[in-house]
């Protein structure tokens, strides 16, 4: 398999977890959100996130190696780097940040706008990566 073929599959790859970002967030978690009771949508959304985090930060990684060493690749690691640092540094902090009600809702705010920040960055990537590999 050329080098070409790499970037294809790993563009392909690029894709489907931009097609998973975008589905998660625009329909899984309204829909959630309006099918169940606050704390019914919030404690699965909980559940759901790990997983989440670590299915793309996986298929991001995997693109990555498969484009290594071009403009592509690095893009898919810095893509893959975020998964992991809203699983496992910004995740925990928002989800005590909900635990602790009242008194942390600027918090809550601040982290989970962050988060929605480093997933438009994310999108904004993985589209670039596409266009790249398309060019």
């Amino acid at each position: 398999m050329d080098s070409f073929a790499l970037i294809d599959i790993a563009a392909l790859l690029a894709a489907a977890v931009l097609g998973a970002m975008l589905f998660f967030a625009g329909v899984v978690a309204p829909l959630v959100f309006a099918q169940f009771p606050e704390e019914q949508a919030g404690a699965f959304i909980r559940r759901l996130f790990p997983r989440y985090y670590d299915v793309l930060a996986i298929a991001s990684a995997l693109a990555a190696v498969l484009a290594l060493g071009t403009l592509e690749g690095a893009i898919l690691a810095a893509v893959a780097a975020l998964f992991v640092v809203s699983r496992f540094w910004l995740m925990p902090r928002i989800n005590a940040a909900r635990d602790a009600g009242a008194a942390a809702v600027q918090r809550f705010e601040t982290l989970h706008r962050t988060s929605v920040i480093i997933n438009l960055v994310q999108m904004v990537a993985l589209i670039v990566v596409i266009v790249l590999a398309l060019a």
